[in-house]
This record gives structure tokens, sequence and C-alpha cells, in this order.
């Protein structure tokens, strides 16, 4: 399962991973090993259609927990923090933006390239 994540989404050879909703152009570069189950050392570069305004930040992958409470189970995308606003980047492409307290700024829908 661990390489099969990580084929997924980060090809052989490769570290990042592209999104294009509706309105912005997401880039996820990995910082971790091959391989790597869970990985806390990503880049997300989220760039607007309309306005071209750039967002860089730093995250980690997002899985659900095992029955242990402590390893990562299920892949369920990457998690990018920005002050109390959260960047999600869902594994079928969902990118949500959400405000701490359950306001949800952005949600689109997009399609991860090749």
């Amino acid at each position: 399962m661990k390489k099969l994540i990580t084929t997924f989404l980060f090809p052989i050879a490769a570290s990042a991973a592209d999104l294009e909703t509706k309105s912005f152009l997401v880039s996820i570069k990995s910082n971790c090993g091959e391989g790597d189950v869970s990985c806390n050392q990503l880049i997300y570069k989220g760039t607007s259609k309309k306005s071209g305004n750039t967002i860089t930040l730093k995250g980690s992958s997002w899985h659900t927990l095992c029955s242990d409470g402590i390893t990562p189970c299920r892949f369920l995308g990457y998690k990018f923090k920005n002050g109390n606003i959260t960047y999600y980047v869902h594994q079928d492409g969902l990118l949500e933006v959400v405000h701490d307290r359950g306001k949800i700024l952005v949600s689109e829908q997009g399609k991860w390239q090749e």
C-alpha cells in the first residue's frame, strides 16, 4: 500500500502533482522519500486563474488513522495551513479552503494533470 499511494500521486521518479480546477492551478511538491506512507514536507503552490495571485504553503499528507490511533491508514489527500485557514486537496481532486470555524471559502472539483 505504501508504494501504491506514492505511485498514484507521485509517479516513479517524479516529486510533483498538479491539479487544475475551474479557478485555480495547484502544484504539490514532495520533499519526502519515495514510498513514504506519510509526508510532512510538502509544498503547495496555488495560483488564481482570475487574478494571477499565488500562495505557497507548507503542509503534509492527510490520512485516516488505523485502529491504534497512531498509524496512518487510508490516504485522503493533502493538508496545508495558513493561519486559521486550511487548504485541503483531496485524493479525488477536490480543492477545499476552509476557515477554522467551519466556513467553506472554496470548494472546487479539479482534475489531476498527467
